[in-house]
Parts: structure tokens; sequence; C-alpha cells
């Protein structure tokens, strides 16, 4: 259906939509105002539900296998023939059609207004008062509609009605659906600065001195205008100020800031830019952005350089959901995410395989992420049938375009990404695709370089898709590195997507292979970290080649977190409907491979992490191999007391490729006795496991021990935050493991867990990582995988603890948080 003025008006009143303002209305000359709440929601415009936006209309689900059921074959996993694919996009009913209707009012001062969407899944229309006011086809990207022309600004109720329609295999993944990003209503004079044509650089920092560079623009026909720049440093000094006047409608200037505080990932310092706009001596504007003092540069002698050292991108790519939330963007959810990879090593993200949320990015700007901003997963050519190549000749250049303005401003934005693996990049119509994608950026940017990830190196060299890169990206296939590089004049390249390992959270399978092609009946992948696809590796492969080869810069490992759909290696089996590529789950608990990541990237903190658990009735006798992850060379391990022997890791390398020859990296043992311990033929008997770990000259350096568990006996709560603030959005993330009377974990329990929500607070979601579960995140009841589950739970508006109480077992446990 499409919204008409009377539709609007009638909703509208039978619903007693409030007027609703996210800040009181003042005597602003600029107001932002967030339409987070009081929103009217429906699936078929008769039956409608309040909610808040951000949302995912879909994430409640119920899981089945109906929604979006896909026959196909996957081109990119090598695939010919076609068969089912019951859980690619999630298995959540996220197909269809919604509708959300608001009201909202205008004060007669203001005499211009603009509707700021960050992201709607998809192809949203945005009607007011009836009229229709503007329309976006991709769901991934924020657009602005300028409402001015339709609203009233005498106090009545403005009503705001967006509609969605999200079509069957358009993704290859869950894409959720709806008002999945903040809506946001900018109130200004007819003459206004604008975030997205004012442009801050840093052009130079050379001793204690930075160089900067703004340009902007005004909108509005007013004349006799001038800006004042003033530059404030953490705790609000000014620091620089700079005045200039508005000619043709724009600013262009140079200003410098003594002793700069440069951004990086461990010192993520931000200065707040204060821009305020004159007529005269009549402030008639004024707006504030967080920016990061930094340079970046890529270069074959000096590889990748941030503020002038030489490093390697540790980082992952990321889907756009957050688990259970779905895909409703959330602060919370963004900073737990961040401190988790952190802890591990992490510096960098793929925002895989779409545009971020502005949101995303002022949490990597204020935590200290650097980021490959991506655009689309296709172009001209379909990877699946109502995807993105419906719109790419119409609509690439726009989303292109909005992706840039939108934020460049953001320090922890380092590179571009204007594809993903995509089909044409053997041909000449690709390469001249790419050219002008890229250029494009540039226009816009020329301060940061562009990259793509490409998956088939031979024939991407051969049409020069490749070497048009400013960054050659290469998704796996790390044994043609070497020869792909005597093909790039630029003399680098980026693991732009890396290993594609798969693995299950306390699942472990023996005996223990070295597999691209290991499925088993319970539709689980082992934590052993020895399995990967046909068209991937392992993560040693990837570590060796960023120590081993100069001219890599990095990599970007998929994935960080598992997402929901693309079940590989299960796409044919249900119920498997999320990804194993995670070094998290998707509840966001590490996975082993966790640590195997940290022993090499953290040079911070030491890593000793020793696998599998140690309960295992049933296997007495039985060889159980002992893998430890460590960032010490070596480690002995004791099983009751007894030594089992030390190992240290061992020397390994690859020859570099000769101009003919492709040398496979093979998956071999000796590859992986370079960052691994591993003892293969320890024999399980219940008790203790201990490790003691050596440092470089053979010294004690550190111990841990795991042990076999006793019955259940106690619920035990963690929760990720101290306490909350008095918001709503702001969550806590509550770990629920069922442990012996000694506090060790029962690894296999799957009991079913009740939730309550007390006090001055409320439920979320619940998850437990199982890739194969069908529960819903969204009813406070669900069974523990492998022990563990995890509860999310929002704050309220009072300064009351929120209660979380949990049964199962015949056992209770209970937390209390307190919000302040």
């Amino acid at each position: 259906m499409s919204f008409n003025h009377k539709l609007l008006l009638t909703i509208a009143t039978a619903l007693c939509l409030p007027l609703g303002m996210a800040e009181t209305a003042t005597a602003q000359i600029r107001q932002e105002i967030t339409l987070g709440d009081n929103w009217q929601f429906s699936r078929d415009s008769i039956h409608w539900q309040e909610v808040s936006v951000p949302h995912d209309w879909a994430i409640a689900g119920p899981f089945d296998k109906k929604w979006d059921l896909q026959y196909v074959a996957i081109s990119q996993n090598g695939e010919t023939e076609k068969s089912e694919k019951s859980g690619r996009s999630g298995a959540l009913p996220w197909i269809g059609k919604g509708y959300y209707v608001r009201t909202f009012s205008v004060p007669s001062r203001y005499e211009h207004a603009i509707l700021h969407f960050d992201g709607a899944m998809s192809e949203p229309t945005v009607y007011v008062n009836g009229h229709r006011a503007g329309y976006w086809a991709y769901g991934y990207n924020a657009f602005r509609v300028d409402v001015t022309p339709f609203i009233h600004r005498d106090g009545r109720p403005n009503t705001l009605a967006v509609s969605l329609s999200n079509e069957e295999e358009s993704s290859r993944w869950y894409p959720g659906g709806g008002i999945y990003r903040p809506v946001t209503l900018i109130l200004t004079g007819n003459t206004r600065l604008d975030r997205w044509k004012t442009f801050y650089q840093t052009t130079k920092v050379q001793g204690d001195k930075a160089l900067m560079h703004l340009q902007t623009a005004t909108d509005g026909k007013e004349k006799g205008l001038a800006i004042v720049l003033t530059l404030l440093d953490a705790n609000g000094r000014s620091v620089a100020t700079k005045k200039a006047d508005i000619s043709d409608g724009t600013a262009d200037f140079s200003f410098s800031v003594d002793h700069p505080n440069l951004w990086s990932p461990e010192s993520p310092y931000l200065y707040t830019a204060r821009l305020q706009l004159f007529h005269g001596r009549k402030l008639i504007d004024e707006r504030q952005d967080k920016i990061g003092i930094r340079t970046i540069s890529f270069s074959k002698d000096h590889g990748f350089m941030l503020n002038g050292k030489s490093r390697k991108f540790q980082g992952v790519c990321l889907h756009h959901d957050l688990g259970p939330l779905g895909a409703a963007v959330n602060k919370a959810a963004l900073i737990r995410q961040v401190k988790i990879l952190k802890d591990m090593g992490c510096d960098a993200i793929r925002t895989s395989h779409n545009m971020p949320s502005t949101m995303q990015m002022e949490v990597y700007d204020s935590l200290g992420m650097m980021v490959m901003a991506e655009s689309f997963d296709m172009w001209k050519y379909p990877k699946c049938k109502n995807g993105y190549a419906r719109f790419f000749d119409r609509w690439a250049d726009k989303d292109i375009t909005n992706l840039v303005l939108n934020h460049r401003n953001h320090p922890s934005l380092v590179m571009y990404s204007i594809g993903n693996e995509i089909p044409e990049q053997w041909s000449e119509e690709g390469r001249q695709i790419a050219a002008h994608l890229q250029s494009l950026c540039h226009q816009l940017d020329p301060t940061r370089p562009v990259t793509q990830g490409m998956d088939r190196a031979e024939d991407a060299l051969k049409s020069g898709f490749a070497q048009t890169m400013d960054i050659p990206g290469f998704n796996y296939r790390v044994q043609k590195y070497d020869t792909n590089i005597r093909q790039l004049p630029k003399g680098f390249l980026l693991g732009s997507e890396t290993a594609s390992t798969v693995s299950s959270r306390g699942v472990y399978k023996f005996p223990v292979t070295i597999s691209d092609h290991n499925t088993y009946p319970d539709g689980q992948c082992s934590s052993y970290d020895t399995e990967y696809c046909s068209w991937s590796n392992l993560p040693d492969a990837d570590f060796l080649m960023q120590e081993d080869r100069p001219y890599t810069i990095g990599q970007f490992v998929w994935t960080g977190f598992d997402y929901l759909g693309e079940p590989t290696p299960y796409d044919n089996y249900w119920p498997s409907r999320s990804s194993y590529f995670g070094i998290c789950d998707l509840a966001g608990l590490p996975k082993d491979r966790y640590y195997l990541y940290r022993s090499v990237w953290n040079k911070r903190s030491h890593t000793l992490h020793v696998l599998p658990h140690w309960t295992w009735p049933g296997r007495e006798g039985q060889v159980t191999p002992v893998f430890v992850y460590t960032d010490y060379p070596s480690a002995e391990l004791f099983i009751n007391g007894k030594s089992q022997g030390r190992r240290t890791k061992k020397a390994y390398s690859v020859a570099v490729a000769d101009a003919k020859t492709e040398k496979p990296l093979l998956e071999t043992k000796a590859l992986l006795e370079r960052y691994r311990l591993m003892w293969d033929s320890v024999r399980y008997e219940p008790g203790v496991v201990k490790v003691v770990a050596y440092d470089e000259k053979g010294n004690i350096a550190d111990s841990t021990e795991i042990k076999t568990a006793g019955p259940a006996a106690k619920l035990m709560l963690q929760s990720d935050r101290e306490s909350l603030r008095r918001d709503k959005n702001d969550l806590a993330y509550i770990t629920v493991s069922l442990t012996d009377k000694d506090g060790t974990l029962c690894p296999d329990a799957d009991d079913e867990i009740d939730v309550t929500v007390s006090g001055n607070g409320g439920f979320e979601a619940v998850c437990n990582g199982d890739a194969t579960s069908l529960e819903s995140f969204k009813v406070p009841h669900m069974k523990l995988f492998h022990g563990q589950l995890v509860i999310t739970v929002h704050a309220g508006t009072a300064t009351a603890p929120v209660v979380v109480t949990v049964k199962g077992h015949g056992l209770q446990g209970s937390i209390s948080i307190p919000v302040k």
C-alpha cells in the first residue's frame, strides 16, 4: 500500500499519537531531535503496536525454514548445483512490508527541517502530512529528506510515516527489517551549516604542530556571512580559533594546533570542533563535531603508516546484526563488542558488506578502532535474485556519495571499500566501474584510499581490476599472495577477508583432524580450531603470511562475532540458521579461537589458555588431545600431577613462490606447531589439568589449571557492567553459567533456564550461542548451550537497581545492577 493524507490523519487520530519530542523546545538556533519513542508499527496497516526506534521487526521470530527458503547454488562456495538453503538469511520473518507512523511538532521559529535516517530496511518511502517526501533504495545507507515544504510550523502536529519493503532472495545473510537505525529531526533557520558539507582534514603533523584544513559550505541565501571555528581539547579548553568570511556560500582555510594529541587505537583522543555561523554580529547557527588529529599513508617501502609509524591491521569483519538484538543498533552493544575485540588485540573493523551506522563510527572513534567502511556486496551482476544489482546503475553513485559525506570526519575511518567479491572482477567493464567508484570517493575525500575484497585473484589481476585499486585487497587464498604481489606495482596487498575457520563454542570432536570439509550429525563444528572451508584456511596460515611477508599490510578475519544467516558448512542442514565463523559466538562469548588470536595479537597482556574442558565421562582412557594457546614460547602439561612433557613452539616457514610456481600453504601440523602448543596423545582421566608456561629464558612465567566438573550446584551470574545509566537504551549483558560447588563450569549442561527481570529495568533478549537453536531471543526462557547463555537487560528511568533472577536445574541465582 502507499500512504495518503487521509489515511495518515485517520491513523494518527485513531492511535492518539503524541507529539513526541526528544528535547524541550527552547530559544535555540538549532535543534537536533532523536525521534526514538512513540512510533506505531504495523505489518499490515491494520494491527498496530507501539515501538521504539531503532527497531527490528523480525528478530522476535519465530524461526522457520519457510522464511526466505532459497534453492540456489552459492558460487562463492564453489557450488555448481542448486540445493535448498533453509537458513541462508537467518530463517526469521524479515521479508514483506512494514509501516511506521508517529507525529512531531515544529516551533515557528525554525524555518527549515530535515529528517536524517541512518538506515531503514529496506526501500524506505517517507511521507509527511500525507505527502511523499522522499525515498531511498538501499537499506544500509544513511539518507536525508528535506521536509520543509510539507510541515506545519504553527504547533499543529505533523504526521510522519515510513513504508518499507523487503523482497525475498535479496540478501545472502540476515538483513533485519524496519527502521533499525536512529531517525533525527534537524531544525534550523533558512541559512544554516551542514555536517555533510563540512570536512576536517589533518594535512601534516610535524614536530609539535599539526596543520589542519577545513572546508565547509552553508545552505541558504543570506549574504555577509562569517564563520568562527573553535577547537576544544578533551577538557574543554580552546586550542585553536579561526574566523573566515563566507564567499559564494563556502569557506576553505587552514589552521594549526600546537602539541596535538594524536588519535590512534591505543590513544583515541578526540577534540571538539565548534563551528559558528554569523550574519553580521548575529549568531544564526552553531554545530559541533568530534574530530581526531592523525595521519595515514600507504607505500611499498613502509606499508600502512598511522601517525608516521608502520603497523599491520589486526582486524575483523563484522556483519551489522547484534546477535539477539538483530539489526537494531545499540550503543551499549557496540561498546561491548569493541571492548571484547580490543582485549583480543584487534585494532580494526571492516563493516562487511555495507555502510556502517553513525553510532558505530562514533563508538569506534571514542574507543579506538580503525575502520574499513564497506559499501556493496554486488554491482550489476546479482549474487542473489533480488539483491542490490536491481539498483546499482541508478543508485551506486548516490550511495557512495552518502557513505563518504556521512563518515569522512571520523578519525577511525582509514579506507573505503567499494565492493566484496564482485563477480565483474574478471572484466574490463568491472575495471572501469571500479575506477569510477574509486574516483568518486577521491573527489569527495582525497585523504583516504579505496579498496575492495577480491576472491578471484588471477581474473582480477589479468583484467587490471586489482591494479586499479589504491589498496589491492584479497579474500582468502593466502597461498597466492606471492604470485599476486609480483603483478601489483604498488608493492603491497591487504588480506581483506581471511581465515573463515569454523567452530562452535564448547564443542570438541574426536579424533581431531585438520579438515576443510568436516560436518557432523548435530550441526556443530569442533572448537579444536582445525576445521575450515574448501576456499578458506586456518588462522595460522594468515599469521605466517602477515609475519613473514613484508608486503602484507594486515588482515581482516572473517568474522569477529557469529552472525545470523550464512550457516556454512551447514547451508543444507536444518535447523542451522546462523554462522560458525565467529571468533566469538552469537551471544558474544569468546570461543577458544579468541585466545589463539589473542596470543598473537595482544602485546600488552599475556595469554595462557587451555582446551578442551576436562569433563568427559565415558572417555576414560581414550585419546583426548590438549592444546594451549599462549604468547609464551613453551609450556609443560601435567595431568593429575604427572608431566605429559614440555612443548616449545617450532620454527616453520614457507618459501617464497617463484614466478611460475604457486606454493600451497598446507594446513599441516607443522604449521600449527609454530603458533600452538599441542599434546596429541593425552589420554583422558578425570582430575586436574595444569599448564606451566616458560619465558624465553626458560624461567617459569605463568600457570593455569582446569578441572573436571562435579555435580551441578550453582547458577553463577556475571554482568559486563558494574552499573547502568537511567536510559532504557543502556544495556547490561549477564552471562549465566551452571557450575559445580567450586565454580567449575558444567560444560555439557543444556538445562532450561527461566529468567525474571524486576526492579528498575526490563528483559531485552537471551542467547546461548547455539547456531541450531530455534528458541526465540525475545522470550525469557532458553536452554543452556554447553553450560552457558547470556541475558540482555535494559535500564529503567529511576535510580533503583535492576534485578535479574534465573532458575534451572532446581537452582536459583540472581544479580542486582545499580542504575545511576
